[in-house]
């Protein structure tokens, strides 16, 4: 049998151990049978189960040991939950065999709802829920998006997608052109404000539900760069949105960001710039990290978005000059997929 079916078994083992006395603490009376189905995909080694029985509806988490750990999912769970965001209840813990037991936020993602006409009001309750955690204080010992941890995302770009994706091994030239890229962008994010940033503060972790919006898959939460999570929600891994809008969301948030106290540039044409820089360095992140999924776990879907990460860098490189040695540094790769007009 799979190691994951023996997880699985031990996991619905676990929950008949946990529903006798939720059932009894909330007053529900006996637990009814109740059964089992995927309630999301990861791009981790996550996996997470829907319990439905009737009008009650759980949700599992099975993150294996040891390439997952569940307390920092806890921790910043309730964490969150204190600066009034909406995140899953941990209802149950077996933190050593990477078993949790949440409050079920619903079924449907902002990515399964949004388009067009309903995405003003559904960003607008987004950043409302980005402005609460970013007004916390850092003062609960996360760890910081330092230098090295930056670094080490972009290294992900030429080791996994350059390198395992292309087949690349770039020359001395290259190579010092890369690190006078890096050197740029590393330089914008560290000269940015600190807040606690999620790191995938986008659609598909954001659940349509009451209050609005649920929100998932924190557990990476670290403090950083004050751009970085509102440029992840408009410039996402799965759907993409005209330029011109985008700058308009992001004008929006930092008008209220600023009126609420969160420390950002006064004039908005140097917060724009910070989080192009930011966003470039998300992209090149996230591309290395699709390489690696396909590359080390088999999981080779993830690269059929690979061009819209590079539209994204294109778009910013069109603008911002500083970035010229990056648009020729792309340019001198064999890509897949061409870059976009």
């Amino acid at each position: 049998m799979p190691d994951q079916d023996k997880r699985f078994e031990q996991l619905e083992e676990w929950l008949g151990q946990c529903l006798p006395a939720l059932f009894a603490a909330r007053g529900w009376g006996a637990v009814p049978p109740g059964a089992f189905s995927p309630a999301s995909s990861d791009a981790s080694f996550r996996r997470y189960f829907r319990w439905q029985a009737g009008s009650h509806s759980l949700i599992l988490m099975d993150a294996p040991p040891p390439q997952e750990d569940c307390r920092p999912f806890v921790r910043i769970a309730d964490l969150l939950a204190r600066a009034g965001v909406h995140v899953p209840r941990v209802l149950a813990e077996d933190l050593s065999r990477g078993f949790l037991l949440l409050d079920d936020l619903g079924r449907q993602t902002y990515l399964d709802v949004i388009h067009a006409e309903n995405a003003d009001a559904l960003f607008a309750d987004a950043i409302q829920a980005l402005l609460a955690f970013q007004r916390l204080p850092l003062d609960a010992g996360l760890p910081v998006y330092d230098d090295a941890l930056l670094r080490r995302e972009l290294q992900l770009f030429p080791d996994w997608y350059v390198r395992k994706e292309l087949g690349i091994e770039l020359d001395a030239g290259q190579l010092a052109s890369w690190q006078r890229i890096c050197d740029c962008l590393v330089e914008s994010a560290l000269a940015q404000p600190r807040v606690l940033v999620h790191r995938d503060f986008m659609p598909r972790n954001l659940m349509l539900s009451q209050p609005n919006p649920g929100v998932l898959d924190f557990q990476d939460a670290v403090y950083g760069p004050v751009t970085y999570d509102i440029t992840c929600l408009f410039k996402d891994a799965f759907l993409s949105w005209p330029l011109a809008r985008v700058d308009a969301w992001l004008r929006d948030y930092w008008e209220q960001a600023r009126a609420t106290g969160i420390a950002l540039p006064a004039d908005f044409e140097a917060f724009l710039r910070a989080s192009d820089l930011m966003g470039v360095q998300r992209h090149l992140k996230v591309i290395g990290i699709f390489a690696r999924i396909c590359h080390r776990d088999g999981k080779p879907k993830y690269l059929g978005d690979v061009p819209r990460f590079f539209a994204y860098i294109e778009a910013v490189v069109r603008r911002r000059p500083e970035l010229a040695e990056l648009g020729a540094f792309l340019a001198s790769l064999p890509l897949q997929e061409p870059l976009p007009a």
